[in-house]
């Protein structure tokens, strides 16, 4: 299997990362070891989570799904795993993070708090990547760096990433830190997918000019690439999806987040991605899998799963490259079915 490096760090990673953000709600305990064992065995080293997980966040659960994968890495050399989270960021246009009661922010304060705490729940040392979950566009810059720093310089943290991030948020977190001589972001994790190009404009240019790695996260969007929701009405999604449950909450921003992924436009997209996957003799999660992770700027496309199973078609993405042929059969989806996503 190749690995690649992510942006100018030692981190060498699996094409495809273990998403986490299901174990505690959607795979409990046992089904979340049965999923990290299968990826941990198939090859996969990188796994990435977040104090705030699991999803859908919830004040009483947060923090469970790191304490879920630090029991399952104690059968496990820990220097054989790349090990990511992320700090909480402030309140988002989304949600207030169910986090130390709401307040958080990309301070020093609570940037020591939240590396401690997740330290202790995942029962290590150190950990590889630690992300900023959302920009925190009140606390400057300059501080959130030299705070992340001095996890570098303690060794709790060997690398730092942004996450949710812009082009503009990120070139200036690139020149404060170059300016301060600070630690970098080397990563930004951000919705990829089929049915969300908009990473292809500015922030591609961004991570390909400045050696910042891509962790696309959601490339199969929300699960609807697979094929699941699509019957021709919103009354076809399935009982347990996660947009089902957003669609049914009396959370505004949740509903208004499903009705982002699933509409009629992605849902007409989604039938025909299937048919070209179909075509191509290739399960649909394989074929939006494989997309995801062909840009030179991904170092690895970060999937979910809710049960082992659901991990084969993914695998199967693994060492594949997309032909020509299918590619542009996506990309006249693309063109002829626009959403507000892009």
């Amino acid at each position: 299997m190749k690995h690649n490096y992510i942006g100018k760090t030692g981190l060498r990673v699996s094409p495809i990362c273990l998403g986490t953000m299901t174990f505690g709600t959607q795979a409990d305990k046992k089904e979340a070891f049965a999923i990290m064992d299968k990826a941990y065995e198939r090859g996969i080293n990188f796994f990435d989570t977040a104090e705030l997980y699991p999803v859908p966040p919830s004040g009483e659960l947060f923090g469970l799904t790191e304490e879920i994968v630090g029991e399952w890495m104690q059968g496990k050399p820990r220097d054989s795993i790349i090990l990511a989270s992320k700090v909480a960021g402030a309140a988002s246009g989304w949600f207030v993070p169910p986090v130390r009661h709401g307040l958080t922010a990309i301070d020093r304060f609570h940037i020591e708090r939240a590396v401690e705490g997740s330290l202790k729940r995942l029962k290590t040392d150190y950990i590889d990547l630690y992300q900023m979950h959302w920009p925190d566009t009140i606390v400057p810059i300059e501080e959130s760096l030299e705070a992340f720093d001095r996890l570098i310089q303690s060794g709790k943290v060997r690398y730092l990433g942004t996450s949710n991030d812009t082009a503009y948020g990120t070139t200036k977190a690139l020149m404060k830190s170059e300016q301060l001589g600070v630690a970098r972001f080397e990563s930004i994790q951000n919705n990829f997918s089929l049915l969300n190009r908009r990473f292809l404009d500015e922030l591609s240019t961004v991570c390909e000019k400045e050696n910042i790695s891509l962790l696309p996260y959601s490339p199969l969007g929300g699960g609807v690439l697979s094929g699941k929701y699509n019957g021709g009405s919103f009354n076809a999604t399935p009982a347990t999806g996660r947009f089902t449950t957003y669609m049914n909450s009396p959370n505004v921003r949740q509903r208004a987040m499903a009705t982002r992924f699933l509409n009629d436009k992605t849902l007409a997209s989604t039938a025909k991605y299937v048919e070209i996957a179909k075509e191509a003799g290739m399960h649909p999660v394989t074929l939006a899998t494989a997309w995801s992770k062909q840009f030179d700027f991904v170092a690895s496309t970060i999937i979910g799963a809710t049960s082992a199973d659901q991990l084969d078609p993914i695998f199967k993405a693994m060492d594949l490259t997309l032909s020509k042929e299918v590619l542009k059969a996506c990309d006249k989806v693309h063109e002829e079915i626009l959403y507000p996503m892009g």
